[in-house]
């Protein structure tokens, strides 16, 4: 980077840290420092809500994940604004009726303390996990920009976040993520209008989206009845809506999102509008993959986007490495000429064209392909290629001063959603496991905020170590939604009974959280179905062993 960009890199990042520090200095009380005294107006909620969801590994992974399998990921969020009006009308209302610190307070009130614990670590488990998969995301941007050992970058990446979080609470992330969420917006949008720019002359935005096309990355929807596939029309109205549902209703990195809104209308408001406008941003952002697709078929692109990688099969293989290299080379050269020819063709020539366009697509996709066994064969510590496309595009084609602002985003929008994490399950196993299984118990309102500030550390410590073993897990946008899959469906399925099976009680959702988590993972395990189905899996589960023993006992 030139010395504009670490300015820039340096300067965001330090001020951002000291923002939240300083909206934090009031948080002395636990409510003050678990919900924001419930004061927060719905622009602050709604910008809370997208930027805990929308972490670093969007908008890293998710241009990637498009330049590999296309934007049909998108119909991953078909669900959402569905999930988001029931959890309105439904789950807002009864938490502000009970006047929750967090969602799992209110199933100790309809069951028993059993419950309320079982499903609090069920996401402290989950969440947990996810965290440290988050932690990773933005230790790659370091890593790849510094070229330092990404085990170090993971613990640097982390322990800078950890500082403020534990300073202000509530506060702090809610306030330090609505600025941070409108700065990665504008870089995102300035990314994708230099990819444009990037483009050849002759070629422009259209021309762009016809080579993507014909290579099967314009594949918005996807409306075959395939359960293992991932991403379907039906798996993401089905099977997306169960995730939202769980995610945004049960999941207290959310809830403590919406349950520190001033009032009941502040909460729905803001959940309704990130139904509406979250489809459109994340196909946003996929298209900025869909570009790059096109923009590599023009312009020569490796045949590994990540160079450290690159860099140890060369060492490790240097024969098999140089032979496929020189391969690669001569396809590419091919393929810029095909591109263009089939952009320019006539009429006569244009089922051709595009035949021997398509011929070398498939010969370089076939030669990534190859490339990857011998990733693996060398023993290299990362094995994803997905997450380093957007990267190689930054630091290639982007000016100064915007390379260290794109930088400094990806790492801000871990900031924002890592934060939210590690308060919320600081929060959680205080309120819902320390407090109720210590030998003096205390009520939430009366937890001091230094047990918090202390878990918040802890909790921070774990996610670093999760994200030392993240290097093997893939698309990391893929890797942290499968993980949530495995959870999310037996945590909905117990909320789904509490609020409508009246006469089921603590025994069977217990029971029925088992059974169903058992199934999930044994689903999971043989991969019997895609990753969103897990989710219905798993409520359904709950739900019928709630139902059935709920009438058993009736009779």
């Amino acid at each position: 980077m030139t010395t504009l960009d670490w300015v820039v890199f340096a300067g965001v990042l330090a001020a951002v840290m000291w923002y939240g520090m300083w909206r934090g200095r009031a948080a002395g009380t636990a409510g003050r420092y678990i919900r924001s005294g419930q004061q927060l107006p719905w622009p602050v909620v709604l910008l809370g809500i997208m930027a805990t969801q929308a972490s670093a590994i969007t908008f890293l992974s998710a241009p990637g994940q498009a330049y590999v399998d296309g934007m049909r990921f998108v119909q991953y969020y078909f669900g959402l604004p569905i999930a988001m009006i029931v959890i309105g009308l439904v789950f807002v209302p009864i938490y502000r009726k009970f006047d929750v610190y967090t969602a799992y307070e209110y199933l100790e009130r309809r069951f028993d303390q059993r419950t309320r614990i079982v499903t609090a670590l069920l996401f402290l488990v989950s969440r947990g996990l996810s965290t440290g998969i988050s932690i990773y995301a933005p230790s790659i941007v370091v890593s790849s920009m510094l070229g330092w050992d990404i085990y170090l970058t993971n613990v640097l990446v982390g322990g800078a976040l950890i500082v403020y979080t534990m300073r202000g609470g509530s506060d702090a992330v809610a306030h330090t993520q609505t600025v941070m969420f409108g700065i990665i917006i504008l870089s995102m949008v300035a990314a994708g209008v230099v990819a444009v720019l990037s483009l050849p002359a002759d070629v422009g935005l259209f021309g762009a989206i016809e080579l993507a096309s014909k290579a099967g990355k314009v594949n918005i929807i996807t409306t075959d009845v395939n359960f293992t596939d991932k991403y379907t029309l039906f798996s993401g109205l089905v099977g997306g809506f169960f995730l939202a549902l769980s995610y945004f209703g049960t999941d207290q990195s959310q809830v403590g999102r919406f349950i520190g809104g001033r009032d009941e209308a502040a909460s729905k408001k803001a959940l309704y509008i990130n139904g509406v406008v979250k489809i459109p941003m994340q196909a946003g952002i996929l298209f900025v993959g869909v570009i790059l697709a096109a923009l590599y078929a023009l312009s020569p692109a490796p045949i590994f986007f990540n160079p450290a990688v690159r860099q140890h099969v060369s060492a490790t293989m240097p024969e098999q490495s140089a032979q496929i290299e020189s391969q690669w080379q001569k396809t590419q050269q091919q393929l810029h000429v095909a591109s263009a020819t089939m952009l320019h063709a006539t009429a006569d020539g244009a089922a051709q064209a595009e035949r021997d366009y398509l011929r070398l697509r498939q010969a370089s996709d076939s030669l990534r392909s190859v490339y990857a066994t011998y990733v693996k064969q060398s023993g290299a510590a990362e094995r994803s290629d997905a997450n380093y496309v957007f990267l190689h595009f930054v630091r290639n084609s982007i000016p100064a001063g915007l390379v260290g602002l794109i930088f400094a985003v990806v790492i801000m929008a871990s900031w924002g959603s890592i934060s939210a994490a590690l308060h919320a399950l600081a929060s959680s196993s205080v309120v819902d496991v320390h407090n109720l299984l210590g030998s003096t118990k205390v009520s939430a309102s009366a937890t001091s905020v230094s047990r918090i500030r202390w878990h918040t550390l802890a909790w921070g410590v774990f996610g670093i170590a999760i994200a030392m073993s993240a290097t093997r897990m893939g698309s990391l946008i893929e890797a942290v939604n499968v993980l949530g899959s495995l959870f999310y469906g037996p945590m909905l399925g117990i909320f789904l009974v509490a609020f409508f099976v009246r006469r089921a009680g603590a025994t069977s959702v217990i029971t029925g959280a088992a059974i169903a988590e058992a199934l999930v993972l044994g689903m999971w395990w043989w991969d019997v179905v895609s990753f969103l189905w897990l989710n219905v899996v798993g409520a359904v589960a709950v739900v019928a062993v709630g139902t059935l023993w709920s009438v058993c006992s009736k009779r």
